[in-house]
């Protein structure tokens, strides 16, 4: 029997209702992360973002007190890169994305590290962590003085990736800047990584995946994760799954009580955060970033901007540009607004400017011409 076709509009209707984008989450933020299985969090600010497009009333100081209260952490999961997650996913999954972190660090620093005891750098650098929070330059120094002809850089970069290592607050907090203190997870939140039952464990992960970034591909799932062979976890969990095509014939798989709204559903206008994974969980991103316009949300630098969401799919960016007392909502749309979704996207930048500059006097919208 030939699988139902879901083509990309009724794809990225899907996106957008896992991740409350179409109608806004009835949720607490620490449920929404859970949901989301975190938020990616490479810059101390896109969490709040993230939160505030899908949360009604979203304050930034319930975020920052998750983080003061060790009911979030960030640290080093998907891709190898910083997310936001609650501390109960924190041990759960760091266990999961040792792969990833070990690939990472090979590729990135595999020559300067070349013939060195790693688990000897590991446990240095664990009693340094552990004895107070440290940069990854305070750490870097410590440990080239046991390696003179390491790269302190890299020595770093083995905690990165051989311990859970979590930033500590200050970092993390609403408008705080500075360089990440590490310690690891256990120091931080008094309890073990959870090793436990790792099949099933990764079975999990598959089914939380598809509940917030699903219909999608094997190759979307590995593109968001990180990990490889994939596939076998699929095929263990295939009877819980339901199975579409996409319209180059590939296989789709999904949860089946997942919402798979009409592909005519209506989407309003939203800004979505930088760094956003809405932007970075499938390997083919067409059902929410036209191919033409991804070289123009993703810079050369790893950089995702804030962008512009217009029936649903990314039609521009935004950032906020603050000088004395004025902040100014900057959009610049890719292609020419219609007057509904000028006037949709003003009111959208209206309610970003009173959450992030609430104390501002002066609160400007700029719509930039195509």
């Amino acid at each position: 029997m030939t699988e139902p076709l879901l083509e990309r509009r009724a794809l990225n209707r899907a996106l957008l209702a896992r991740q409350h984008l179409l109608e806004p989450a009835e949720l607490t933020p620490i449920q929404l992360i859970t949901q989301l299985v975190g938020l990616q969090a490479q810059a101390a600010d896109p969490p709040y973002y993230g939160l505030w497009s899908r949360l009604p009333a979203f304050r930034p100081e319930q975020l920052s007190d998750l983080v003061t209260d060790r009911q979030v952490v960030r640290l080093s999961l998907q891709r190898a890169t910083i997310h936001l997650v609650t501390a109960a996913d924190c041990l759960r999954l760091r266990p999961l994305f040792q792969p990833a972190l070990d690939q990472a660090l090979t590729g990135a620093r595999g020559r300067l590290l070349a013939d060195l005891d790693l688990d000897a750098v590991a446990r240095r650098g664990r009693a340094l962590v552990e004895e107070r929070p440290r940069t990854f330059q305070e750490l870097g120094t410590l440990l080239a003085a046991g390696h003179p002809d390491r790269d302190p850089a890299a020595l770093a970069q083995v905690l990165r990736a051989r311990l859970a290592l979590v930033q500590v607050p200050p970092r993390g907090l609403w408008r705080t800047s500075g360089a990440a203190a590490h310690t690891t997870a256990e120091h931080w939140l008094g309890r073990e990584l959870d090793r436990s039952a790792p099949e099933a464990a990764r079975d999990e992960l598959v089914l939380r995946y598809l509940a917030a970034f699903g219909p999608a591909t094997v190759a979307d799932l590995q593109k968001w994760s990180g990990l490889t062979r994939l596939a076998g976890v699929v095929k263990r969990l295939r009877a819980r799954l339901v199975e579409f095509r996409d319209e180059h014939g590939k296989a789709l798989f999904d949860l089946p009580e997942a919402p798979r709204p009409e592909p005519a559903t209506a989407a309003p206008v939203r800004l979505v955060a930088p760094f956003d994974n809405l932007l970075l969980s499938h390997a083919d991103r067409s059902r929410v970033l036209p191919g033409a316009f991804r070289h123009r949300v993703m810079t050369a630098n790893g950089i995702v901007l804030g962008t512009l969401l217009v029936d649903g799919f990314v039609a521009g960016i935004w950032q906020l540009e603050r000088e004395k007392d004025r902040v100014t909502a900057a959009l610049r749309p890719f292609t020419t607004l219609n007057r509904l979704a000028r006037a949709e996207a003003t009111t959208e930048a209206e309610r970003l400017l009173a959450f992030a500059a609430p104390e501002a006097p002066d609160h400007q919208v700029r719509i930039e011409e195509a």
